[in-house]
């Protein structure tokens, strides 16, 4: 409904729109009224100072997604996704986020669950109704139900090496001879001109730093000094923190002057980048005539542009393949949810161990308990009604 949101002598201040939700279709599974006005922030407060007088309170933080999830409107790995879709710096993040707060995580982990709360009921059902004649499963027949389980559990643990730098980002080095083009082509994957391009060599003395998002996903972008023997002390520490630059990052762009024939530096600087972990290498100039040949390279010019876009996608390949893990449904972005289902594929190897050398189901349901625990600190708590359910349901039991 229309209103008017008025001061204490009844002067209208503005022309709100008062809307109703209902429970329990809101976002918080309570009834609900939202006060829309426009957005000035003298407004925003001074609306806020009339609610607080008329009886309401501020929220805490977070506070409205904790009563969504208390109330059950929500579980946690949606309620965490909330969380990662307000902090997604690129649309790729808030689109993941998104479909985790649809339930995405949830999805892929009730299969899961399900599996391992039939196992631990049927080994509860044959313990507790052993005299009843209710057949206990054999080593074989849990040994195959748990091989469904823990392929799961540890594929979706591994996914989060992608979800990381999904969440996180990750960190480039451009390194290379001086006027090689390096800040000509970090200027490029910035798409602005944010280093310093002249003829000069050394013109970049310092690591410079700058955000970028390629593939959707958040880059910390390093222009380093030229590396040559350093002509002076400033160049020669610029120098030092471009090597340093090479073995902080994740993964190291070595641009090379494909006009120019190879020299001892390019190729002793291809060599550390090799030693130091995950490298690209960048034929740079392609515009003018080719007279070195790199086949790992790719081709590229910074001052037209060409093959810049291929360079993006083998920057974030490189680093990040997604292909096969979006094909699979998704992966997690939370070293927590990591850590729990670590946890779990422990627990669950301890299971097969005990049902391989024929431990007693007692002993080895503490296994399946234990990796049932951390998956249920993930998604909400089984219950003990939850196992007698699926025990009564599963058996023909006190016919």
């Amino acid at each position: 409904m229309r209103a008017e949101l008025v001061d204490a002598g009844g002067n209208t201040v503005d022309q709100v729109i008062a809307t109703y939700f209902a429970a329990p279709r809101s976002y918080t599974a309570e009834d609900v009224i939202e006060v829309a006005c426009h957005g000035s922030p003298v407004i925003l407060r001074f609306a806020l100072e009339r609610l607080c007088q008329a009886g309401a309170r501020l929220a805490e933080p977070g506070e409205f997604t904790l009563r969504a999830y208390l109330n059950g409107r929500i579980d946690l790995p949606q309620a965490e996704a909330i969380r990662d879709l307000i902090d997604a710096t690129t649309l790729y993040q808030a689109r993941i986020a998104a479909q985790q707060a649809e339930g995405s995580v949830s999805r892929r982990l009730k299969p899961i669950k399900e599996q391992l709360l039939e196992l631990i009921a049927l080994l509860e059902a044959g313990i507790d109704f052993a005299e009843d004649d209710v057949s206990v499963a054999s080593a074989e027949e849990i040994l195959r139900r748990l091989d469904p389980i823990e392929a799961a559990v540890a594929a979706l643990a591994a996914s989060f090496a992608y979800g990381k730098l999904v969440h996180e980002g990750f960190t480039l080095a451009i390194v290379g001879r001086p006027n090689v083009g390096k800040s000509s082509l970090f200027n490029r994957l910035l798409e602005q001109d944010r280093a310093i391009v002249t003829e000069i060599p050394g013109t970049t003395r310092d690591v410079v730093s700058e955000t970028a998002a390629l593939g959707g996903i958040p880059v910390k972008l390093l222009d380093t000094a030229g590396i040559r023997r350093g002509q002076d002390v400033v160049e020669s520490l610029g120098i030092e923190r471009s090597y340093q630059a090479m073995a902080d990052a994740d993964l190291t762009l070595v641009v090379l002057d494909s006009s120019q024939a190879l020299s001892p530096e390019d190729q002793a600087l291809v060599e550390r980048a090799r030693g130091s972990g995950k490298f690209l290498i960048a034929a740079n100039k392609s515009d003018l005539p080719l007279r070195a040949e790199v086949g790992e390279a790719v081709r590229v010019s910074a001052v037209t542009g060409a093959g810049v876009e291929e360079l993006r996608r083998a920057i974030v390949e490189a680093i990040a393949p997604q292909g096969r893990l979006e094909q699979e449904g998704g992966f997690i972005t939370s070293l927590r949810h990591e850590q729990l289902l670590r946890e779990s594929a422990e627990a669950l190897a301890q299971a097969r161990n005990a049902a391989s050398v024929g431990i007693p189901h007692e002993m080895l349901l503490l296994d399946l308990y234990a990796a049932l625990r951390p998956i249920d600190a993930i998604t909400g708590a089984t219950t003990a009604d939850d196992i007698l359910n699926r025990i009564f349901s599963t058996f023909c039991i006190g016919k």
